[in-house]
């Protein structure tokens, strides 16, 4: 289309003095020519204008989805800090309560076993961490030291089965044994049919047990079988602890004989 233009334009102008009648037919000829040549120009112009319009676009885009995600990435952080902060505050606050030496731990493992529940924590024999010690956390017990090495703990959580606290109703004062039951649930097993327990009880520790100090939270009474044989009533505790969720615990290292909290 360009080599046409060409050669009419020198035709056109070998006669624009020679042949009057001429111009207006070689016009006639040549615009179509001209116009589709400029379109072709205009369209080929317009695609590469709009595809390196693209290319810095899709640049443009990924340069923004990367500061986005570093931007959620740094808000994420400082949100888990915050949260972080707030723990550890109310440990502290829950430290002030107890008589006694403690040792904050950060748990560390969980025990993928369906049969036993168990946590690690990153203190061991070298922190002054023995077999036996109380784990509590401000919601309550937590459970006991089962296994130390120098630098890390093994702790039975409460709810394993294998896991036993002497207990109380905090109402009426009635005894018990809380149970785990490697479930969601404690049983508080060996209560008297004749004591007077409901549903909404809160269960304490007796401190008779000689591990747990007295008075630490357990659970809250959910279920009560009084069976027409027999001479005790089966009771269903909820614990206070939410064991799916724990982060960090105190380790009380010398047990106070008596009264867990600190009295005014």
């Amino acid at each position: 289309m360009v080599v046409a233009n060409i050669v009419i334009l020198s035709i056109t102008s070998r006669h624009h003095h020679s042949s009057s009648s001429l111009g207006p037919v070689l016009i006639g000829i040549v615009a179509p020519f001209q116009a589709g040549a400029t379109r072709s120009i205009q369209f080929a112009g317009n695609i590469w204008r709009h595809y390196f319009s693209l290319v810095s676009v899709a640049r443009e885009n990924d340069n923004l989805r990367q500061a986005l995600a570093r931007a959620v990435q740094e808000n994420n952080k400082q949100r888990e800090t915050v949260l972080t902060n707030q723990r550890l505050r109310r440990l502290l606050n829950f430290t002030k309560t107890i008589l006694g030496k403690q040792l904050a731990a950060e748990v560390i493992g969980l025990d993928p076993s369906p049969w036993f529940k168990s946590v690690t924590v990153n203190k061991g024999k070298f922190n002054g961490i023995v077999k036996g010690m109380p784990v509590v956390n401000p919601d309550g017990v937590v459970g006991q030291v089962a296994e130390v090495s120098g630098h890390y703990a093994n702790v039975l959580l409460a709810i394993d089965r294998n896991s036993a606290v002497d207990a109380l109703v905090q109402r009426t004062r009635a005894r018990g044994i809380i149970k785990g039951t490697s479930s969601d649930q404690y049983r508080f097993k060996y209560v008297l049919r004749k004591n007077d327990v409901r549903v909404g009880d809160t269960i304490i520790s007796s401190g008779m047990d000689g591990v747990f100090p007295k008075g630490i939270l357990i659970g809250q009474v959910a279920d009560i079988v009084r069976r027409n044989s027999g001479i005790f009533q089966e009771v269903a505790v909820i614990p206070h602890v939410d064991f799916e969720k724990l982060e960090e615990v105190m380790i009380i290292l010398n047990p106070p004989k008596g009264n867990f909290l600190e009295t005014p």
